[in-house]
């Protein structure tokens, strides 16, 4: 596995504020929250980027996209709305080099995922 502070939440080597985890990925709360409710989807598996997820392992985001989805719909904000996004590569706003999905809700959201 790769040695990024995904990786090292994933192996507890760094506190985080889990919410969800099962054998396959944990979820957790953003440390610099872009909306009220901010919390990165990141699956066990190690993919840098959604580049390289190869197709025959395309549940990996699958994954992600339903636990965002139940998370949303058990915290009671899934009826009002919320945004699920992933960013690739450096122009695509990705800083941390592990796949992960942001679920982004709790206000109405701006054009490009901010608060309006």
């Amino acid at each position: 596995m790769s040695d990024t502070i995904f990786h090292k939440i994933i192996r507890r080597e760094i506190p985080a504020e889990l919410v969800y985890e099962d054998e396959h990925l944990v979820a957790f709360r953003d440390i610099a929250p872009q909306a009220p409710v901010h919390v990165l989807f990141v699956p066990k598996s190690d993919f840098a980027t959604l580049n390289d997820v190869p197709e025959e392992q395309a549940v990996v985001i699958g994954r992600l996209a339903t636990a965002a989805a139940r998370y949303a719909k058990a915290q009671g904000f899934a009826e009002d709305g919320y945004r699920i996004v992933m960013n690739c590569n450096g122009d695509g706003g990705q800083t941390v080099f592990q796949v992960h999905l942001h679920l982004l809700a709790g206000a109405p959201l701006g054009r490009f995922g901010t608060p309006a």
